[in-house]
């Protein structure tokens, strides 16, 4: 069975490379281990339909339509006016102005596509203006937004605590570390590489010229500022589930994209909940597909038939977790980050925790690592998405994101695999 799954997952990798549709790809998965392995298709697909039912997956559409909503509504804008006062006069400052607004956007949406859409219409013709080159500007959006799957909430710590039923909360916390890790890496990477950029600076204001600007633009961003304070304070106080929390954001976001922004219109408004749709059907088609593939594989043993057959290769602990993250970085490469979760987390987990790592360090090394494939091609829709707003090609994007991947990104994933404290530290803070 286990090279019967191998086959399957060979024949969606293809299929993915090839560019066909992914309910298809996973259909040629389940063609594969319905007729060479001899599996049961109907009561599967019954299963399949009833997990759809499950409500924790009703965060995901509304964290979804929340992102939206931000990107149209001109919260995203007023976040990204008040951390620009306090750095973006600085040599490197309106590249980390650009990465904080992508991981407060994360805070808000639980999405990567949200940040790098609502924050690069803003900011890379600004950079562009202040002297950074238009495709190093884009690679730099295009990477913080993966902090949109970090920082929670995080619409993939969602699937994996559902998948692995591990707590979500403890997911969230699992990911916030190494989130912020590489924020701030992020961050310093980008403030050396401004050094050889012929940047045009302006005069950062002083006195009481800065007083009354900061405090004009910190009023201006409250109501942004609430959204992550609610939603957070929310789930953490124990107040909301991420479910309730993923609600509230869509109901805080409408009046005050309407009523105090005025991004929104009537219009736009439908036009958000239109695209939202979109990626929620294609997300929830792609979940039914790939939760159906997986279940297969459990009910053949192909997770413990696939631990023995690693153990049988070798049981070095540091070795296992190295091949685990080259393993993971490539599954990324070809599926996005929810795909890879569900698909490969129920494999995996027996594996993970026979060498002594738990549920919730494996959210974070799978969270870290499939993340990455939003900005590595062939897949790369992040990467992809955000060439298309900077109106850069997107061989000129790929070598400064893959140098802030090398740089920035890369140390964190193997910390987080090797200094369990990073990811388990806050989880065990709060109980878990």
């Amino acid at each position: 069975m286990v090279e019967i799954a191998l086959l399957a997952v060979a024949v969606l990798v293809i299929l993915l490379t090839l560019g066909v549709p992914l309910p298809y790809c996973f259909g040629g998965g389940l063609m594969v281990m319905y007729f060479l392995g001899d599996v049961v298709m109907k009561g599967n697909m019954l299963w399949g339909v009833q997990q759809l039912g499950n409500p924790v997956l009703l965060a995901i559409p509304l964290f979804v339509l929340a992102g939206t909503i931000m990107s149209v509504s001109g919260i995203a804008a007023a976040l990204l006016n008040f951390v620009n006062i306090f750095i973006g006069h600085l040599r490197g400052g309106l590249g980390v102005v650009a990465t904080v607004s992508c991981a407060l956007i994360g805070a808000i949406s639980g999405s990567g596509l949200t940040g790098v859409a609502a924050i690069g219409p803003l900011l890379i013709p600004e950079m562009e203006k202040q002297g950074y080159p238009r495709a190093y500007a884009t690679a730099l959006i295009a990477n913080a937004s993966l902090l949109g799957l970090l920082i929670p909430p995080s619409v993939t710590m969602i699937v994996y605590g559902w998948v692995t039923d591990t707590s979500i909360l403890a997911c969230f916390l699992a990911t916030l570390g190494p989130g912020l890790l590489i924020m701030t890496s992020f961050s310093i990477v980008n403030i050396r590489m401004a050094r050889k950029f012929p940047l045009k600076l302006d005069e950062p204001l002083k006195g009481k010229a800065f007083v009354a600007e900061a405090t004009s633009r910190g009023f201006k961003a409250t109501p942004a500022l609430l959204m992550p304070v609610i939603i957070l304070g929310g789930i953490y106080g124990g107040i909301m589930t991420p479910t309730e929390a993923a609600a509230v954001a869509v109901i805080y976001a409408i009046p005050v994209g309407f009523l105090i922004y005025k991004g929104l219109n009537v219009s736009t408004f439908f036009g958000a909940g239109r695209e939202a749709a979109t990626s929620v059907g294609a997300i929830m088609l792609m979940i039914l597909f790939s939760m159906i593939l997986s279940q297969m594989f459990v009910l053949e043993s192909v997770p413990q038939a696939l631990v023995e057959a690693i153990f049988s290769i070798t049981e070095n602990k540091i070795l296992l977790l190295i091949l685990i993250n080259i393993l993971l970085f490539l599954v990324g490469m070809v599926v996005n980050d929810v795909t890879a979760i569900i698909l490969i987390a129920p494999l995996l987990l027996p594996l993970m925790q026979a060498i002594g790592i738990s549920p919730i360090q494996f959210a974070a090394i799978m969270g870290v690592n499939t993340a990455m494939g939003g900005v590595t091609p062939p897949y790369a829709s992040i990467l992809y998405l955000g060439a298309r707003i900077g109106q850069v090609p997107v061989t000129q994007v790929i070598r400064p994101a893959m140098t802030l991947i090398l740089l920035g990104y890369l140390p964190v994933v193997f910390l987080t695999s090797f200094w369990p404290d990073l990811s388990l530290g806050l989880p065990r803070f709060f109980g878990y």
